[in-house]
């Protein structure tokens, strides 16, 4: 077992949302892996270690094929020893507890004991669905900085350094400036005290607008509030000001300066991939240019591989593995 996650098991009383829960401490895939097309040539050793973000799998979990409990074994399965979680493929569970506190608490023990089974380590929760944090209405955006707090308890239950917050809102651009910072401020306070960071990914709305991005961070300016760089993400509107699905029609023009300008303040690195060529490269996004932005910021850390292609999920996930390592060895 990762020795830090021990210690993370061993000490939970202190928490307020899972003080009540005492120390916790095979995958079924049939889809078959084309070796061949996923094989990587690496002459050195990557300047960085691969997790993998349970979103990549997100088909698989959402169409109720397998258990998100069991993704932890899945990710082992797959040679992978750190995994970041996603908050709303657990929402039904929690929808169906007596409370959402022993929800919670229920859910947390098991993510433990489920991780610590396999000697999986526990990167970090990516939280939607809880709140919008950049709103004009403060008790709104108040009730969701309560309903982050509670991810940030079940972060440090299990081991976790950081979780994943989006900053969504209404008004002009200055105007969910100031919302941002507030809510950050008033999370990062909370999540300090847990030794636990809070980051903000370029999401949709203006967080894809590294220009923007990058002033909140300015204007936070607090060790534990920081980045986590997405190599895809960077449609700023979409048609019918819808969030998700329509056709984006202001996107950010350079995706690499873009990351580049997000990586002083990082603290987790997501690769978004789609689709892949005959010879293994990323089609939308230059992996080799990509990673070396990463690398010549001086990031040695995880980098989550997210797949968002057609193909099956597992082979998208290895191939994204594969590019990886490759553009990060040289």
């Amino acid at each position: 077992m990762n020795r830090r996650k021990f210690n993370k098991a061993a000490g939970i009383t202190s928490f307020s949302l899972l003080s009540g829960l005492g120390i916790g401490c095979k995958n079924n895939t049939t889809e078959k892996i084309n070796q061949e097309t996923l094989a990587s040539t690496v002459s050195k050793e990557p300047f960085f270690k691969p997790s993998l973000a349970q979103w990549s799998l997100n088909r698989s979990f959402r169409e109720k094929k397998v258990n998100p409990l069991n993704f932890a074994s899945m990710s082992r399965a797959l040679g992978f020893e750190a995994i970041e979680y996603v908050s709303q493929l657990y929402l039904p569970m929690l929808e169906t507890s007596t409370s959402t506190l022993s929800g919670m608490q229920t859910l947390s023990k098991n993510l433990l004991e489920k991780s610590n089974e396999q000697g999986i380590e526990n990167l970090l929760i990516m939280i939607d669905r809880e709140g919008d944090l950049a709103i004009k209405d403060k008790a709104k955006r108040m009730e969701g900085i309560e309903n982050h707090k509670r991810w940030v308890d079940a972060a440090k239950y299990i081991g976790c350094h950081s979780i994943r917050i989006n900053l969504f809102g209404e008004g002009t651009a200055e105007e969910q400036e100031e919302n941002s910072a507030d809510s950050l401020r008033l999370l990062g306070d909370y999540a300090k005290a847990q030794d636990i960071n809070v980051l903000v990914e370029n999401h949709g709305g203006y967080s894809s607008d590294p220009n923007w991005l990058v002033k909140i961070m300015k204007m936070v300016n607090m060790d534990n509030v920081g980045t986590l760089p997405d190599f895809g993400n960077f449609c700023i509107e979409r048609e019918g000001g819808e969030r998700w699905g329509a056709p984006c029609i202001n996107e950010y023009p350079d995706i690499y300066q873009a990351v580049e300008m997000m990586m002083p303040f990082a603290k987790a690195v997501s690769a978004k991939s789609y689709n892949f060529d005959a010879k293994g490269n990323e089609t939308k996004i230059d992996y080799y240019k990509m990673m070396k932005v990463v690398k010549d910021a001086g990031y040695t850390g995880y980098i989550g591989i997210e797949y968002e292609g057609d193909g099956a999920e597992n082979t998208g996930i290895l191939a994204t593995r594969a590019l990886m390592e490759k553009a990060g060895s040289i």
